[in-house]
């Protein structure tokens, strides 16, 4: 209407050519970016998520939901000074003091019906009804919302000729099957908590950098998990914004003074000193029972089941060394050839002895594992490992301080810290997949990689929901989503460099090893509806489990090799 109003009045005037001009053409601008900024709305996807997530609703949810309940009770019915203190149920405050704040804000929301319904009240086991149940789940769905909206201002603020682009990664995110799967049925505010961590990602594209440490420092202190990506920001803020290499000259070590921008440093350090005072002050005479429930080594190396990193193929290994040596006598002697002889059984009756008398990691507890035949591993040894391979992540950036070198650096530290960290929860792949999905985009020849992951990670998740009736749910809808969105990935993303590379077989190989992931997950499936009706199948309670975490391992380890050489190796693809 606008365009038809101002050709009328063009047509008609014949006034100043050249000020009629200027106005048409500022009113085509106007209308093409209204008509780019409809194009590229994920109000759409908002409304038809929300209609979805709404039919989930008396979905199965996991005890995460009592965690959560019971966080709403003592936040709201107890003192500050005793949140972190509380123990009437075993499941105990342990996010930062930002999360429980925001918990404390719900509690305050909590409709009156709901309250006698015993959603605030501090039990050992919750007691509540539907009421409680739609409560928190609209919280989950309405405090997503925020993800939604730093999305829509990462399209919104890209450079046109990067819309489709930017639109197919948001997309692609606010509709995950690990948001789908992990909050809106098992129940958890990942969808909230990842928002202000892409928000971060988008101020250091858009180069504000201020903004960009000031979101990361509140995603650490809603979500101490975020603490994995530590070092790589670390890094890029203070390349790209405390140290002047650009306008510095060295002629003498006196000169290191102006190395450093002294003004940038003293905003950079105001904020994150600001933010972390405000979440750690009024807890600063209680921190050490405040960091032993942030960090309790003592839940073990493991989780209840693996998460698919490199301790669950050194779990597997075990395994399969602890069949042999109950059934073949000499593997102690084959392996004693590369482990020392004093790490192993010396016989036979120690090897019952060990799997007797201790969690041998397939009984699904969350407590310390003890391997049978191999080494075992400590907290310190996993940390090591963590940070050295998050160190080669980010000596790249220090030298190349680019948004494209810091997608990489942020990915392969939420690689590191997922396959080799101290009691990974299978939910942390989030902390992987998010950052690749920006960085994917850039060149085709990443798509592997990320595939592998994204597909693997996903199906990593479908153990949290066992029962039957979330089989269909689960399986259709990642698979949409891979059919879907690596297709439009690799429609959407060139290589970037001027020679072509030819494609290596092991491309080949890892497409058909995605595609076996369905038939996979049809026959676990099937094991475990016969597991119910065959007493038979029931001794094989834990090979459901085992094989995702193994064949899922396998895939995410071999996405990280991957993307490590590219990142390490192939300088063009960085340009």
């Amino acid at each position: 209407m606008v365009a038809a109003i101002a050709n009328g009045l063009a047509k008609d005037s014949k006034r100043s050519v050249n000020t009629s001009g200027a106005a048409n053409k500022a009113s085509t601008e106007e209308l093409e970016d209204l008509s780019i900024n409809k194009r590229f709305s994920l109000w759409n996807f908002w409304v038809c998520s929300l209609f979805l997530k709404l039919l989930l609703v008396p979905d199965y949810f996991s005890t995460d939901f009592d965690v959560h309940r019971n966080w709403l009770a003592i936040t709201n019915g107890m003192h500050l000074k005793d949140w972190y203190y509380e123990h009437t149920s075993q499941w105990t405050l342990d996010y930062p003091p930002f999360f429980a704040y925001f918990e404390w804000f719900i509690s305050h929301l909590v409709p009156s019906f709901v309250r006698r319904d015993g959603c605030l009240d501090i039990v050992e086991v919750g007691q509540f009804g539907w009421p409680t149940v739609l409560f928190q789940r609209l919280t989950v769905i309405f405090s997503e919302s925020l993800l939604f909206l730093v999305l829509q201002i990462y399209i919104n603020t890209s450079e046109v000729e990067e819309r489709t682009q930017s639109f197919i990664v948001a997309s692609s995110i606010v509709l995950s099957p690990g948001f789908l799967i992990v909050d809106h049925i098992h129940f958890q505010y990942n969808g909230f908590l990842f928002a202000i961590l892409v928000a971060s990602i988008v101020a250091a594209r858009n180069k504000r950098y201020l903004l960009c440490a000031l979101f990361y420092s509140i995603a650490l202190c809603f979500k101490h998990i975020f603490l994995y990506l530590a070092p790589c920001y670390f890094v890029f803020l203070l390349r790209v914004y405390v140290l002047n290499f650009e306008n510095f000259k060295f002629r003498s070590y006196k000169d290191l003074i102006f190395l450093i921008r002294w003004k940038n440093l003293c905003q950079l350090g105001m904020i994150v000193v600001g933010v972390f005072s405000l979440c750690f002050g009024p807890f600063i005479f209680d921190m050490p029972q405040l960091l032993s429930r942030l960090f309790p080594f003592s839940r073990g190396l493991t989780h209840a089941y693996w998460a698919p990193n490199f301790w669950a193929l050194y779990s597997f290994l075990d395994k399969v060394l602890t069949v042999f040596a109950l059934r073949l006598h000499y593997v102690h002697n084959f392996a004693a050839k590369f482990i020392a002889p004093s790490l192993l059984p010396s016989s036979i009756e120690e090897i019952r002895q060990r799997i007797a008398e201790h969690n041998n990691g397939t009984k699904g507890l969350v407590q310390d594992v003890f391997f049978v035949i191999l080494p075992q591993i400590s907290p310190k040894l996993t940390f090591l490992l963590t940070l050295f391979y998050q160190i080669l992540a980010v000596i790249p950036l220090l030298f190349d301080p680019s948004f494209k070198r810091f997608m990489g650096s942020l990915t392969l530290c939420g690689m590191a810290s997922y396959l080799f960290g101290w009691h990974v929860h299978e939910k942390a792949i989030m902390l992987v997949i998010i950052p690749f999905s920006f960085l994917v985009v850039f060149d085709r020849r990443l798509l592997i990689s990320f595939t592998l992951v994204s597909s693997a990670g996903y199906v990593s998740l479908f153990p949290l929901l066992y029962e039957n009736a979330d089989f269909l749910i689960k399986t259709l809808y990642t698979f949409v989503w891979c059919t879907i969105y690596f297709f439009a990935i690799r429609k959407t993303t060139k290589l970037s460099s001027s020679v072509e590379r030819r494609r290596f077989f092991l491309d080949r190989i890892a497409i058909i090893y995605i595609c076996l992931m369905l038939p996979t997950v049809f026959i676990i499936h099937f094991f475990d509806v016969m597991k119910w009706k065959y007493p038979l199948f029931e001794k094989f309670e834990f090979l459901g489990l085992m094989t995702y975490s193994v064949y899922c391992g396998i895939a995410i380890l071999s996405s990280w090799i991957g993307l490590s050489w590219l990142y390490n190796f192939d300088e063009p693809l960085w340009m």
